[in-house]
């Protein structure tokens, strides 16, 4: 995962192409939602919930994203905070709805999970080429990349669980994959949070250092 350069202007997402391609994403990323989720329903899966609810997150993050393009830093830099807290909102349910999961008898069932992971990580991936070129930018920018990776990621992760309940005959493949997708949602949200309050501040900075202050 590259890091920004600190010596360029990052990209703030004011691109005809870029805007096209999140529209796609978000296309993609809300039909898999829907998909997901009650796939994971019907299947019993933890793993199949979180990973949808990570859908879910992608489609608001891209729709967040392109309202703000072209905003001033500081506006981008709060809609880049309201998204690593959102990511943090749901790495708690998630994490916490695998805890609860874990004192609950039953199995998911291993062949659900591998079809509809397959399919999930077939859209990934269509998605994370998409974006691949505007992996590096500002915090709301990186916030797009950052959960289409996650959801590339989550995908495989579901589709191992699958083969570990399969193996296995027991759901703890399908928590312990769950549990890992809760410690990624929080990771990323840490970046997130870390990047717009730089921003945050810079912009603040900003705004001090070109107001003149009250006149003597």
């Amino acid at each position: 995962m590259a890091g920004c350069c600190n010596h360029t202007a990052r990209f703030d997402g004011v691109s005809k192409e870029y805007k096209c391609r999140l529209w796609a994403v978000i296309v993609i990323n809300a039909a898999m939602f829907c998909v997901e989720m009650a796939a994971g329903q019907a299947a019993g899966s933890q793993a199949l919930k979180a990973d949808a609810l990570d859908f879910l997150g992608d489609a608001l993050t891209y729709g967040i994203s392109l309202a703000v393009i072209g905003a001033s830093l500081r506006t981008r830099s709060l809609a880049a905070i309201g998204k690593g807290v959102s990511l943090l909102l749901m790495g708690g349910w998630v994490f916490g709805s695998t805890v609860w999961n874990v004192f609950v008898v039953g199995m998911p069932e291993a062949q659900v999970m591998g079809v509809i992971g397959f399919l999930a990580l077939a859209a990934n991936l269509l998605s994370v080429a998409l974006l691949a070129a505007y992996k590096d930018g500002d915090a709301n920018v990186r916030s797009v990349w950052l959960c289409s990776r996650n959801d590339a990621v989550g995908n495989v992760a579901v589709m191992i669980a699958a083969l570990g309940v399969w193996g296995t005959s027991t759901g703890w493949p399908d928590l312990i994959v769950a549990g890992i997708m809760a410690g990624l949602f929080l990771n990323s949200a840490a970046q997130i949070l870390r990047q717009a309050l730089a921003e945050w501040r810079s912009a603040e900075n900003q705004a001090e250092a070109h107001d003149p202050g009250p006149a003597h």
